[in-house]
């Protein structure tokens, strides 16, 4: 598929209205001022560090936005989430700060769980606001909200497993009341989100902390027996709620903030946190990338969520706004790719890596992290860094020569250099700690890595094992020699075990992983 001629273009009108006005745009871009820059920070949902095709040669899927961005940026080749699945990523993103240090230890939050951010929290948004940016998050949160109740003396129902959702389902939550706990509540001038993954209930979108269309319909949900990453769970859902139509929805919003961004009198600079619901399940690409790729409704999944970044960065063009903004394009973990995946299709959405999302092994949380900040990120390099996606905060700092809040950011590192290819021959953090989806832990040092258990902690099987007599109770793996975790030298290292279970066990107990000033 040509993407530059997709009928997409002809058939959506915002796209249409949006060239027609770019001229003006365009002209008022011009007497913005090239101050801070804007920042735009996309987080794909389980996009895998091989459906990149500049970054996996071997890749069945071709993305050409991503592949400029690399082409003109930096892309890292040993890039983590600081968690194998979503919710604690996004924690760790917003907060940086590590999110098993939260009240959430294992698992994921679902559309009705509590906010996670604890109160008076400070988030990169509020530091960002504080320092003179507008701030707006525009996608999926995940993050837990504090639906008002019907009745505050009952809590909310939710679905047991398996239970089929009926007409007169009552849940006690008050959808006419305002959103609380979401992202106003976290430094957020503006917001427009669906409350979870695509897969789960509530299916409406919230504009402000307040539902757009309250959830009047059903939907009774779809199963893995319906086809491979149809699955959703049933609920309440708008009248209005398409599946489909998410993404394209949240690019649109997305574009129209930028444009009213450029057009405004208001010179302040912007950042968009831009979380997008794909290629997370379920695999709903719009008619018009089905069959695109040829492996399945994932491989198109991922070619639209490419084509959307795609308008996100012409809307930064027309503008004349993409000199001065940094962009930045990662996931939240690995790719849900199993090994019938790869058998079926021939492709490595996790690259060479072992596991696949939810893993303590590396296709769980190694994921593909690019930027690009023209005059700032030399184009074109690759850096073989170790960084973690709670960096955002302290990097973000650095860029504005602000020091960090004090008691905050706990796990950030500044990557800054790392970025502009100034950190050649050193690391710029000591260790980075994984998690895993049932809450195992590993520590990455250097070229070792340390899982404390036996298992993968996630989907892959076994989750959870148990040494057998003369087994090694945990793996160590020399990463620099062998990235597909074959070579357990767990036993063969003992000195290098002693060390890096007594780093996690500092880091764990003491509440921080960078220097701190008291």
């Amino acid at each position: 598929m040509n993407f530059l001629k997709s009928p997409y273009l002809m058939k959506n009108a915002w796209v249409t209205m949006a060239v027609l006005a770019s001229g003006m745009l365009a002209a008022h871009a011009q007497l913005l001022p090239k101050g801070k820059p804007n920042v735009v920070y996309i987080l794909a949902d389980d996009m895998g560090y091989g459906d990149l095709s500049s970054l996996n040669p071997g890749s069945k899927i071709r993305t050409p936005n991503m592949d400029k961005l690399v082409k003109q940026g930096v892309s890292f080749t040993d890039a983590h989430s600081n968690s194998a699945v979503c919710t604690p990523t996004r924690y760790g993103i917003l907060t940086g700060r590590y999110a098993f240090r939260s009240s959430l230890k294992k698992g994921v939050l679902n559309g009705f769980s509590r906010s996670l951010i604890e109160p008076g929290r400070v988030t990169v948004a509020d530091f960002m606001k504080d320092n003179g940016y507008h701030t707006a998050c525009i996608g999926k949160w995940h993050l837990g909200l504090d639906w008002a109740r019907l009745d505050p003396e009952q809590s909310i129902r939710e679905l047991k497993s398996g239970e089929k959702i009926t007409a007169d389902f009552k849940d006690n939550v008050d959808f006419t009341a305002a959103v609380k706990g979401g992202p106003s509540d976290h430094g957020f001038d503006y917001s427009y989100i669906i409350p979870a993954s695509l897969d789960m209930a509530p299916y409406c979108y919230i504009r402000n902390g307040q539902v757009e269309k309250l959830p009047t319909a059903m939907t009774a949900g779809l199963g893995e027996q319906d086809g491979r990453g149809s699955m959703r769970r049933p609920g309440k859902m708008s009248p209005d709620f398409d599946f489909q139509q998410v993404l394209p929805r949240f690019i649109n919003e997305s574009v129209q903030y930028i444009d009213q961004h450029a057009a405004s009198k208001d010179k302040a600079p912007f950042f968009l946190y831009l979380p997008l619901p794909s290629p997370h399940t379920p695999w709903v690409p719009t008619e018009e990338f089905k069959k695109a790729t040829g492996i399945g409704n994932y491989g198109d999944y991922v070619a639209e969520t490419d084509y959307m970044i795609g308008q996100v960065m012409a809307a930064l063009e027309k503008n004349g706004l993409a000199e001065n903004t940094i962009i930045i394009v990662t996931s939240d973990n690995g790719s849900d790719w199993k090994l019938s995946d790869i058998e079926q299709s021939g492709h490595l959405a996790n690259y060479i890596y072992k596991g696949r999302k939810a893993d303590i092994y590396e296709a769980g949380h190694r994921i593909p992290f690019i930027a690009r900040w023209p005059g700032h990120i030399p184009a074109g390099i690759s850096s073989t860094q170790t960084m973690c996606t709670t960096d955002l905060f302290a990097t973000l700092a650095a860029v504005l020569n602000k020091p960090l809040p004090n008691q905050a950011a706990e796990d950030s590192f500044n990557m800054l250099d790392a970025f502009e290819g100034k950190a050649k021959g050193k690391q710029l953090r000591e260790s980075i700690i994984h998690h895993s989806l049932g809450g195992h832990f590993a520590i990455r040092k250097g070229k070792w890595k340390l899982a404390t258990e036996l298992g993968s902690g996630g989907f892959t099987e076994p989750r959870v094992a148990t040494a057998t007599a003369g087994e090694a109770p945990g793996t160590l793996y020399d990463i620099d020699k062998d990235p597909e975790e074959k070579a357990n030298l767990y036993d063969k290292n003992p000195e290098i075990v002693k060390e890096l279970t007594a780093l996690l066990a500092k880091y764990q107990k003491q509440g921080y992983s960078r220097p701190m000033t008291k």
